[in-house]
């Protein structure tokens, strides 16, 4: 134990008795106090405050502090624990804080210094003066902690570049970069050689070899403008999303399964994946790209925004989370926690999952904090939507409104037909005035159009109109636009024939609200077997009509109907004839104007198992009021629906017959056409699914059992500049919530949201980041190297309108990127890791870099863009897990860039596993890079490398020829972008010669010009 050893003079007044009241330590401070009884008083909120916020207000503070003793307020601490008085003013042998402190036991395992024990003492014995009332534990940073004025918190600062009188600063980054290797003593390295930077610019902004042609223009011209033109085409080139879309992929740990023990296949997950190349690749500005990932689907419906939102479900989702609830619990709040940490580190640079159990320990985010963005993503869930893109969405419509044009003329002609042969007939006069006008009415002769009203019906799947009627199968449903008005007292009908009387819970007819989760429906068979229900939200409406029979439901078609009236009786007919007896369990469900439609076989949404109707309707109407008994039973039998076609046709003229014909001729080609391109428009997303937003509490020690204070969706307070507050109550819907957050991350004033972007893209392009944890920028991430060059890119990125290729440009036009990579051993004796820039560091290709150059030096690269991901591995279903076992695959399909490959977590490729490849389980901001023998094995006998090589060889000999020497310098040029020297074509043409073409070209794959850009 270290002592503060007292002076002899100070030694001398203390007594036996007080020798065994202290231990040495506390001996050596008391004393050393006495001598300075007059030095002046200590600050307590400068000097003691933050020794107790970093070293005791972890275990002591809150509302279950260790031992009842609270040391973040004046009132708590003076009031002591479950020990006795803590702190006595003026009185350290009574101090049992003192005392502890000063026999080291607190805190436990991290005594403090020596020099903070004595500020203590001093301050008890002084009077423990007290400032201010509440210490708030990330005031100001200390020695193991972050406070509220971190570097990293604070807004942009206006920076200027430094004068710098030297021609080798291009642009202002380096000038930065000069000053602060001049300051050191060191100079920057000369450009790189031209074959060496067209090389380095080609992986880094395409992650491909440079064309052949690229590299030969730039030796014979390396000026300003060619490189310049060169940084442009790459820009603009279709892969540079590809490239760029990888680095983003790889930090929101994109998948394709969901991980844990099953590890389903995400089959559909693709669409997210080639949104954000898409999205890169037309340098959508980074603002607007993040919202689109965060509420892409309030800014774009269909599928451009909820292919944005699989940002939320690229994570591992567990599907196995036990059965009691405690155990759901956790589950969800392990998984929102997951997703808080990608959020967190992904847009600001903060960890904020860890204020999950408590306060954080390092940085300004408060469990409160913590919380109030568990509110704003508290929607959470995964799942499969269908969705269409603007471009199909716009086709369809024009052919929509085509196909109802030409229904409506031949409905026209055949509604004046039909009325006529009616006219014609002997009927009874009362039953025609009985019978009851709908305000809905839907015939399925020609397609799903509404015939009286505005309801026109939209076709789900494979429903279709067939012989004058509406087909289901069993999986396929028709909706409706939302109705026009309200309903109160209502009247459902159809005419039905079922498939089968053994199917159960599908509707003939339903009105819901359109989100479904209200609905009043004609089902069949849900509660009891072979019986006709008036199904409601939760059976909330719905009792059995007793003493009903159905016999003769599958053999002909029957008219069925629900009559609603206001005191909430329910009744049934069926042919017209009362259908059981009438019901009424509760009150009549209204249905509020343009927030209902109608669905035509399926209960309610969302579509789902026992909810569809197999069989076919072949007519249905909706009535605004309750019909009668004597109104129900003229429906059942008019007269209008038992008009056939033939009849029709051959009452019209001869004229009007034929254009009826051609009309209907048009009409069946059309409907062709809309279903072949629904069938291609209709696309099942892996995405968000939001639900309702949950009131959220804050959990007390992370355990959902111990709830406590309600928090309503907010940000983090300790980013300067912002409000963290989103003004919403608890209960706000979730895509309030959800909007609220996305303005909060891409506020203009949000600095951290520019510097963790500008920092990434120099991550990548440099090695290393200005940051070199990109994604923490707290007390234990790194520290910047140049942090007003990272401030002054970060204020250029924003007020440029956030565009990544403006990022780019900047970055790889400058001197600092073009400068040679040689080694220096007199600059890295001063600066060994290359923090100050004074050189390029040589960087190995990623794996998925190492497979795409080789496709493309033998020329084999499947250049398709997007599109459902190629498989290399088999997929097996085994117990209830997943397995994805790697396979050999040979042909041009295989052959597309590896970001395309399917990505499962745990389907490990054995030669992008070898060259560092991360599992998508979790957030990879800046991959390891190892070496290990198992690379150069790869290299060598990895059946991908041996094809490759021998396509080279073929490749090489179909441009080349015959003569061996020109093929091998033909070899070189595809690989390494450089002719061999003599010795490396004596060396290649000896190889060829013993063991043939493809033996180089395999031996060229291992070269270390190969995997490493320099």
């Amino acid at each position: 134990m270290k002592t503060i050893p007292p002076t002899a003079s100070q030694a001398s007044c203390f007594s036996p008795r007080h020798i065994t009241g202290f231990s040495l330590v506390a001996i050596g401070v008391s004393a050393l106090l006495l001598g300075h009884a007059r030095a002046a008083e200590i600050d307590f909120d400068k000097q003691v405050a933050p020794i107790l916020a970093s070293h005791c207000l972890d275990c002591h503070s809150g509302a279950q502090p260790k031992g009842g003793l609270a040391l973040d307020n004046r009132k708590a601490a003076m009031a002591g624990g479950e020990s006795g008085l803590a702190i006595v003013a003026k009185d350290i042998e009574s101090s049992l804080l003192i005392q502890r402190v000063l026999d080291e036991e607190m805190p436990p395992k991290h005594p403090l210094r020596d020099s903070d024990r004595e500020t203590l003492a001093r301050w008890v014995r002084a009077g423990a003066n007290w400032g201010t009332e509440r210490i708030d534990p990330f005031a100001v940073t200390t020695s193991v902690r972050a406070g509220y004025d971190w570097w990293s918190l604070q807004p942009l600062k206006t920076t200027q570049p430094p004068e710098m009188d030297d021609d080798w600063c291009r642009n202002e980054i380096d000038r930065f970069v000069l000053h602060k290797l001049r300051a050191a003593g060191l100079t920057p390295s000369p450009d790189a050689d031209p074959r060496k930077l067209v090389r380095r610019l080609s992986f880094d902004l395409i992650g491909l070899p440079p064309r052949r042609e690229w590299v030969d223009a730039f030796v014979a011209d390396p000026s300003e403008k060619s490189y310049r033109a060169l940084v442009e085409k790459l820009l603009a080139s279709k892969h540079y999303g590809e490239r760029w879309g990888r680095h983003w992929l790889d930090v929101v740990r994109f998948g394709e399964s969901d991980g844990f023990e099953r590890n389903n296949p995400r089959k559909n997950s693709w669409h997210y994946r080639d949104w954000v190349i898409r999205a890169l690749n037309a340098d959508m500005p980074y603002d607007q790209f993040v919202r689109m990932q965060l509420i892409g689907d309030q800014l774009a419906p269909g599928l451009e925004g909820a292919a944005a939102t699989g940002f939320w479900v690229a994570g591992v989702h567990n599907t196995v989370v036990g059965g009691s609830k405690r155990m759901k619990q956790l589950a969800r709040q392990d998984e929102i926690e997951e997703v808080l940490a990608t959020v967190g580190q992904t847009f600001i640079g903060l960890t904020v999952n860890c204020g999950r159990c408590h306060d954080h320990k390092y940085d300004p985010v408060t469990q409160k904090e913590y919380y109030q963005l568990a509110s704003a993503i508290s929607g959470l869930k995964h799942g499969e939507r269908k969705a269409k893109s603007a471009e199909d969405a716009a086709k369809l419509t024009g052919l929509e409104s085509r196909v109802a044009e030409l229904a409506r003329q031949i409905s026209a002609v055949e509604a004046r037909a039909r009325k006529e042969i009616v006219a014609t007939r002997s009927k009874d006069a009362t039953n025609e005035d009985a019978s009851p006008k709908p305000i809905s009415r839907w015939e399925f002769d020609l397609g799903f159009q509404d015939s009286i009203g505005q309801l026109h019906g939209q076709p789900m799947g494979d429903a279709k109109v067939q012989g004058g009627a509406l087909r289901l199968d069993g999986d396929d449903f028709v909706v409706t636009s939302p109705i026009d008005g309200p309903l109160a007292e209502k009247t459902l009908a159809a005419w039905v024939q079922l498939d089968s009387l053994d199917q159960r819970g599908g509707a003939a007819i339903s009105l819901e609200t359109t989100n479904g989760v209200i609905f009043d429906a004609l089902v069949f068979g849900e509660q009891e077997p072979r019986r006709w229900l008036a199904g409601s939200n939760n059976f909330f409406r719905t009792q059995p009509f007793k003493d009903a029979t159905n016999e003769t439901e599958s053999a002909a078609a029957v008219h069925v109907a629900l009559v609603y009236t206001k005191d909430g009786a329910i009744t049934a007919y069926r042919n017209g004839e009362p259908y059981g007896r009438p019901i009424r369990k509760a009150a009549m469900q209204g249905f509020q104007k343009g927030q209902a439609e109608i669905l035509f076989g399926l209960r309610h949404k969302p579509p789902g198992g026992g909810r569809f109707l197999s069989g076919s309707i072949h007519q249905a109407s909706l009535y605004d009021r309750a019909l009668s008994a004597t109104e129900v039973a003229a429906a059942a039998g008019n007269l209008d629906a038992q008009v056939s076609e033939s009849m029709i046709v051959n009452h019209l003229k001869p004229e009007a017959r034929a254009m009826r014909a051609t009309q209907l001729d048009e009409h069946k080609k059309l409907l062709a056409e809309l279903s072949r391109i629904r069938q291609l428009a209709d696309r099942r997303i892996y995405t968000l699914t939001p639900g309702p937003g949950a009131t959220t509490k804050v959990l007390l020690r992370g355990d959902p059992e111990k709830p406590g204070e309600v928090v309503s969706a907010g940000g983090v307070s300790a980013i300067q500049g912002l409000k963290s507050g989103f003004d919403l109550p608890p209960n706000a819907s979730e895509a309030e919530r959800r909007k609220r957050l996305a303005g909060w991350i891409t506020h203009s004033d949000n600095a951290q949201f520019a510097r963790v972007m500008a920092n990434r893209v120099w991550h990548y392009h440099f090695g290393s980041g200005i940051v070199d944890t990109p994604n923490d920028f707290g007390f234990n991430g790194g520290r910047p190297s140049h942090p007003e060059l990272l401030d002054w890119i970060a204020t250029s990125f924003r007020d440029g309108g956030f565009r990544v290729k403006s990022l780019h440009r900047m970055m790889v036009q400058s001197s600092t990127y073009r400068q040679a990579s040689r080694h220096r051993s007199d600059a890295a004796q001063i600066d060994s890791a290359n923090r100050l820039l004074w050189r390029m560091t040589p960087r190995r290709l990623e794996a998925e870099a190492v497979r795409d150059a080789m496709m493309v030096v033998a020329g084999k690269l499947n250049r398709q863009l997007g599109g459902p991901s190629f498989e290399d591995v088999k997929i097996t279903f085994n117990s209830g897990t997943t397995y994805y076992e790697p396979i050999d695959v040979d042909g041009d399909s295989f052959f597309r860039r590896t970001v395309y490959r399917f990505n499962p977590r745990g389907g490990r490729s054995a030669l992008l596993d070898t060259f560092d490849c991360p599992d998508s389980a979790a957030t990879a901001p800046r991959r390891a890079v190892t070496t290990t023998p198992l690379q150069a094995l790869s290299l060598l006998n990895n059946v991908f490398v041996l094809r490759m090589s021998g396509y080279l060889a073929e490749r090489v000999k179909q441009e080349a020829g015959g003569p061996a020497e020109t093929q091998v310098r033909l070899a070189w040029r595809h690989v390494v972008n450089r002719e061999p020297n003599e010795s490396e074509l004596n060396a290649s043409l000896k190889l060829v010669s013993e063991h043939g073409l493809t033996a180089l070209c395999r031996g060229l794959f291992n070269a270390t010009e190969f995997v490493v850009i320099e």
